[in-house]
C-alpha cells in the first residue's frame, strides 16, 4: 500500500502566536491549533477527520494545502516536503491539491459567472483556450450534474446544492489527485447533502481522487470514509478503518462521541447509554499536561496527567493514543 500513498503527514504542528503591544509586537503565548498529527491517505481513499469544533480539523486541511504554513512537521506529496518549498516551487504542485469549502456561497465570487469561476484555474494553470476552453467548461458542468447552459449564470442564480456542485467543478478543473473537503455539507439541507455525497463518491470512483473529508457529522463520515481519524485539542486520538472504529471505539473520547450519534430505531435509542463528558474543552493556549483529554475523561488515572500518550497500533492497524492500552505507552 505504500506505493499508493498520495499524501503523507508526519508530526504536523501549527501554532498561532499571541502578541502584545501596540507598536512593538511581543509574543506572549501561542495557540496550539494542531500539535503532532500524523496520517497518510492512499489513492482513491477517503480519510474522515472528526472532532468537536475548535479541535484543529480545518487547520490540518489548510496546512496540508499550504494555505497555512506549518510550524513544524512534514507534508509529503510526490516525494517532496511541501513545508520546505517556497511559493514558486509550490505553484506546479498546487493544481494537484484542491479544496471544496464549507460555504458554497461565500467561497464563490459573486461577480463571476459559473464559466468564470470554473475557468479561472484553467486560465492560470493551463494552455487551454478558445473552443477547447468552452468545451472543458461544459464538460465540467456536466460531470457535476449541472447543465452547460448554466455557464452564464451568477452564483446567486443557483440553489445551495447547485452552488456546491459549482465549487466541486472548480476543484476538478485541473484534474487533482487530492481534495480537502472542508465540511462541504454543513450549509446544505439534508436532502441536498445526500446528492453531494453521491456526487463525491461517483467522482472518486471515476477519477481515483483521494479525499480528506472534514466534518463534525459522524453519520456522514461513516457513509463517506474508508478510514476515520478522531481529533481533540489539536491531537489525533484514534485512527482506524471506518467499520472498526464505529463498531469498537477504543479511546474514551471516541466512545463519548459515538454514543451521542442518533440511532433511527426507537427501541435501541431508548436503551442505549449516552456518555456525557464533564467540563468544557480546555483552551489550546494552555492545554492540560499529559493527555490533553484527561480532565474530562471518565476513565482517567494518575499517569494520564503526567504522560503524553503517542498514537500507536493497538492491534490490526487500529491506532489509539491512550494510556489504557499497553501498546500506547510512550
Amino acid at each position: 500500500m505504500a506505493e499508493n500513498v498520495v499524501i503523507e503527514i508526519n508530526n504536523l504542528a501549527k501554532y498561532f502566536p499571541i502578541t502584545s503591544g501596540l507598536f512593538f509586537k511581543k509574543k506572549v503565548a501561542e495557540v496550539k491549533a494542531v500539535d503532532g498529527v500524523s496520517f497518510a491517505i492512499h489513492r482513491g481513499e477517503t480519510l474522515g477527520l472528526v472532532g468537536e469544533s475548535g479541535c484543529g480539523k480545518t487547520t490540518v486541511g489548510k496546512c496540508v494545502l499550504q494555505l497555512y504554513r506549518a510550524t513544524s512537521g512534514e507534508v509529503i506529496f510526490e516525494g517532496k516536503n511541501l513545508c520546505d518549498l517556497n511559493e514558486n516551487q509550490l505553484r506546479p504542485l498546487r493544481r494537484k491539491l484542491q479544496v471544496v469549502f464549507q460555504d458554497p456561497y461565500d467561497s464563490l465570487n459573486p461577480r463571476f459567472t459559473a464559466a468564470d469561476i470554473i475557468g479561472e484555474p484553467l486560465q492560470i494553470n493551463s494552455d487551454i483556450r478558445g473552443s477547447d476552453f468552452d468545451r472543458r467548461i461544459a464538460e465540467l458542468l456536466d460531470i457535476v450534474g449541472l447543465a452547460p447552459y448554466m455557464a452564464d449564470r451568477y452564483p446567486h442564480e443557483f440553489s445551495g446544492g447547485q452552488r456546491q456542485r459549482l465549487g466541486v467543478a472548480r476543484a476538478l478543473a485541473l484534474q487533482p489527485e487530492f481534495i480537502v473537503c472542508d465540511e462541504p455539507l454543513s450549509a446544505l439541507d439534508v436532502s441536498i447533502q445526500a446528492q453531494i455525497i453521491n456526487l463525491l463518491d461517483d467522482l472518486q470512483d471515476k477519477f481515483g481522487i483521494a479525499y480528506l473529508f472534514i466534518s463534525h457529522d459522524l453519520s456522514v463520515v461513516r457513509h463517506m470514509s474508508d478510514r476515520v481519524g478522531v481529533m481533540y485539542l489539536g491531537k489525533m486520538m484514534e485512527l482506524s478503518e471506518r467499520d472498526e472504529i464505529y463498531k469498537s471505539p477504543l479511546h474514551p473520547y471516541t466512545q463519548a462521541l459515538l454514543s451521542a450519534v442518533p440511532i433511527p430505531d426507537p427501541a435501541v435509542e431508548e436503551k442505549r447509554k449516552v456518555i456525557v463528558l464533564k467540563g468544557e474543552v480546555p483552551s489550546p493556549i494552555n492545554p492540560p499536561s499529559g493527555c490533553v483529554f484527561h480532565p474530562r475523561c471518565p476513565k482517567a488515572f494518575d499517569d494520564c496527567s503526567k504522560l503524553i500518550p503517542q498514537l500507536k497500533d493497538a492491534g490490526s492497524g487500529h491506532e489509539v493514543a491512550c494510556l489504557l492500552y499497553k501498546t500506547s505507552w510512550p
